[in-house]
């Protein structure tokens, strides 16, 4: 019972960690493109139509920020896999104020994704396969062009130049979608469970025939899937 108790509160310490985490890249999003979202109209962000303050903001970040940084070093991750969430965090921290904007976009995705499976491992003390760090990245890639492609006519008007921005919609659906095939590939051939293949092919095949607005959502969907499929059939 002390064993299930302990197991329940570090869980619920790495989701907080995590959380505080997920606040210090949303923040800073938002004030990063707070002018681009004025400028847009987009009256769904409240640095944008007013209702809250660019300093408020900024404070609350920063509590979230270090917040982060003692939760990941002292809390349940511990020490190793802190660092690495950390280093996720600072991903996407770095993607918002810079990588947006270049060609090398998906570098934080890739570096971010990678690390994140690694940190839970690290704090149950398991070493993580190269596949697995490889499985994370490539999702991570998948997301970042899938994501965008939503959003991707208000980024050109906005200047953003990133990867996706650069090749358009049609190749950034096609890159999302081979490497979703990939990826269910490599997890299939590691959990000897080839149910994710056909799951891919048609979350594919969703991505060209469905709205935008539901490209990131399907990757989503898919990752879940896979990572339950990874969780009860893979021992690390």
């Amino acid at each position: 019972m002390a064993n299930s108790s302990g197991s329940i509160w570090k869980a619920l310490g790495i989701a907080l960690t995590i959380f505080t985490g997920q606040l210090c890249i949303g923040w800073t999003n938002d004030l990063v493109d707070r002018e681009s979202d004025r400028e847009q109209g987009r009256k769904n962000k409240p640095l944008a139509n007013g209702t809250i303050s660019v300093r408020t903001v900024a404070t609350a970040t920063g509590v979230a920020l270090v917040a982060c940084i003692l939760l990941s070093l002292l809390g349940p991750f511990g020490l190793r896999g802190g660092s690495l969430h950390l280093l996720a965090v600072s991903c996407g921290i770095a993607y918002n104020f810079y990588f947006k904007k270049s060609v090398l976009s998906p570098l934080p995705y890739i570096i971010a994704f990678g690390a994140f499976p690694s940190a839970i491992a690290l704090s149950k003390n398991h070493v993580v396969p190269i596949w697995l760090m490889s499985l994370g990245a490539l999702f991570g890639l998948a997301a970042h062009f899938a994501n965008v492609v939503k959003d991707m006519d208000q980024d050109r008007k906005a200047g953003l130049r990133g990867l996706p921005q650069r090749i358009g919609t049609r190749a950034s659906l096609l890159v999302a979608g081979t490497v979703l095939l990939i990826v269910s590939v490599i997890l299939a051939s590691h959990s000897h469970l080839w149910i994710p293949v056909p799951i891919s092919v048609i979350a594919v095949l969703l991505l060209f025939i469905t709205p935008a607005k539901f490209s990131f959502p399907l990757v989503m969907v898919l990752a879940l899937t896979d990572v339950v499929i990874l969780v009860s059939r893979v021992s690390l």
